[in-house]
């Protein structure tokens, strides 16, 4: 029977991949920056098996990210900032801090006061982290978070004070104003930026609209590329099976065959 695995020898691989004699070169030349697009991919990654349920995936994806902690978390420690080490303590600190309903003597009656209650930890924490600036609603919000997700992380901000729509039905006319400005600007004169500047409050007004549909924009869209991509290789099958291959001339054979694949995965 062999030993648990253990964390503690992920970490060693790692430092063994970044000593400077006998480590691996490639390992040895990145930075904290060099290897994040590759900390976002696995992210990314995880969230794909996610939503195909792929279980043993997952577990791959997971260990995949945990690398990119470590990696992180390595370099750090040989800058003289941090160890991993400190990374589990401070999270493990974070977690007991957060919640006061299960390890203090705090009583919360649902999800609903405990997210309330987290924003306002969170909140405190940050005007903690920030003192002497000053200390904005909006501050805090990742700028490097998917368009969509910042988008409703800023909105959702906004609405705890009071800044949101009364009613879905305000949102839609919201909705339906932005899609009106982005048509005028289709006109011969129109400025490209401000074509670029509808279109953004177009998408914006979007996602506070599934905001307000308690629907998750970020995985919405997800959800249609995929469905996109599945209906249109059904698409290109059809068009095989007929000795065809998508172009101009076949649109018309195109677009029957999208009919029978959207109305294929209804039934």
């Amino acid at each position: 029977m062999t030993d648990t695995p253990s964390i503690d020898r992920l970490i060693a691989i790692m430092a063994r991949l970044r000593d400077p004699e006998d480590g691996c070169p490639w390992d040895l030349e990145q930075t904290f920056r060099s290897i994040l697009p590759y900390t976002l991919e696995e992210a990314y990654e995880v969230a794909e098996a996610i939503e195909r349920e792929d279980m043993a995936s997952l577990r791959d994806e997971l260990g995949d990210l945990l690398l990119q902690v470590v990696f992180h978390a390595r370099m750090a420690e040989e800058g003289g900032h941090f160890a991993f080490a400190d990374v589990v303590e401070a999270i493990c600190d974070k977690m007991v801090r957060r919640h006061p309903h299960v390890f203090g003597a705090v009583e919360l009656a649902d999800s609903a006061a405990i997210l309330a209650h987290w924003e306002q930890l969170k909140a405190a924490e940050r005007a903690g982290a920030e003192a002497g600036e000053p200390n904005g609603i909006l501050d805090g919000v990742a700028r490097t978070l998917p368009a969509l997700v910042r988008a409703e992380k800023l909105q959702r901000r906004a609405a705890r004070v009071g800044f949101d729509w009364d009613a879905v039905s305000a949102v839609f006319d919201k909705v339906e104003e932005e899609l009106a400005e982005c048509r005028a600007t289709l006109a011969e004169h129109a400025d490209p930026t401000e074509r670029v500047h509808e279109i953004g409050d177009l998408l914006f007004s979007c996602v506070n609209l599934a905001r307000h549909m308690d629907v998750d924009a970020e995985q919405a869209l997800r959800a249609a590329n995929q469905r996109f991509e599945r209906r249109f290789s059904q698409v290109e099958r059809g068009l095989r099976e007929q000795g065809l291959e998508p172009s101009l001339e076949t649109r018309e054979e195109m677009e029957r065959q999208w009919t029978l694949a959207k109305t294929a995965e209804r039934a």
